[in-house]
């Protein structure tokens, strides 16, 4: 569900932001991060079940198969990011997988962060980190998306790397 909707019909630099569970705390502080360092709007959607929304994407897609003479049904995912725009961007503490299997009921650009790897004790903030899926990450790649779109340019993803912190060169936490 829609939890904060930020952007506005004139926005032109817009993502949506979707988060699952504690996540969403980051998902917050990443989308007052790029207002207010970025100038990008955010509307933030709580995900309450990646898995019933998957659910219904392939109940909806079974429907459509079987009813091919009436009017297609929409999952509700696809419903929900109908009258938005901009990239989407789901985070979750979770495997990246479980965030991902929506993807085809995602109507344009999704990219998904999860917590790919082995396990680890340590802080949430320092796992968040250290998994890639914290406040700065979702920016991150929010950043990213829209430079994918050509919305803005991609010396603003490199501003970001520098503006973070983020050693560019660190081993990929799902191998390490």
């Amino acid at each position: 569900y829609l939890l904060k909707k930020n952007s506005k019909k004139a926005s032109k630099k817009v993502v949506q932001l979707m988060g699952s569970g504690t996540i969403l705390r980051e998902v917050i502080a990443a989308a007052e991060i790029l207002k207010a360092d970025f100038g990008v709007e955010s509307d933030i959607w709580s995900v309450t079940s990646f898995n019933e929304l998957r659910k219904d994407g392939l109940a909806t897609r079974r429907w459509n198969l079987l009813h091919p003479q009436e009017t297609s049904r929409v999952s509700y995912v696809n419903d929900c990011l109908a009258k938005t725009v901009g990239p989407v961007i789901a985070s979750t503490d979770y495997m990246k997988s479980y965030a991902d299997q929506i993807r085809d009921f995602v109507p344009r650009r999704y990219a998904v962060l999860g917590t790919d790897g082995f396990g680890r004790s340590d802080t949430r903030q320092r796992l968040r980190e250290f998994f890639e899926v914290d406040r700065h990450f979702i920016a991150l790649a929010a950043l990213s998306a829209l430079a994918e779109e050509n919305i803005i340019e991609t010396k603003i993803v490199s501003q970001a790397i520098e503006r973070f912190g983020i050693n560019p060169d660190k081993l990929d936490p799902a191998n390490s």
